[in-house]
C-alpha cells in the first residue's frame, strides 16, 4: 500500500532559520581558537522550533558551556548567547553577540 503526501501542506510550514556561510565561518573561527587554547572540545548545531543553535562543550558528554542561538523570522533576526539557561547577551548581529567571548589582554610582569 502506498501513502499519498500533499506537497501543498508542507510548503505552508513556517520558514526555518539556518546559519549562513558567513555566520558559520565566525562561529567556527571562535570555536577553533578556543579548541587551540584547550577550553572547548566539541560542538553541535541544532534546529529547535524557530531557531538555529550552535552549542559548545568542554567534554562530549557534558551539558553545553555556551549556546549561540539565531532566533526570529526573516524580517527580524536576533542572536542570543546562553550559558546554561541564563541569557548572557542579546544582539542584532552575530559579531556583536560574539564580543562576549573576547578576552581582555593585559601585561604580565
Amino acid at each position: 500500500m502506498s501513502q499519498l503526501y500533499r506537497f501543498s501542506e508542507y510548503r505552508k510550514s513556517p520558514r526555518r532559520i539556518f546559519f549562513d556561510r558567513a555566520e558559520l565561518n565566525q562561529l567556527l573561527s571562535l570555536y577553533s581558537r578556543n579548541v587551540a587554547s584547550g577550553e572547548w572540545r566539541d560542538y553541535a548545531i541544532d534546529q529547535v522550533g524557530g531557531s538555529a543553535i550552535f552549542s559548545v562543550f568542554r567534554h562530549t558528554h557534558d551539558a553545553p558551556l555556551y549556546s549561540i542561538a539565531k532566533q526570529g523570522n526573516s524580517r527580524s533576526i536576533e542572536y542570543v548567547i546562553f550559558s546554561g539557561r541564563e541569557k548572557i547577551k542579546r544582539a542584532k548581529t552575530l559579531g556583536d553577540a560574539l564580543k562576549v567571548f573576547k578576552k581582555n589582554l593585559r601585561v604580565v610582569s
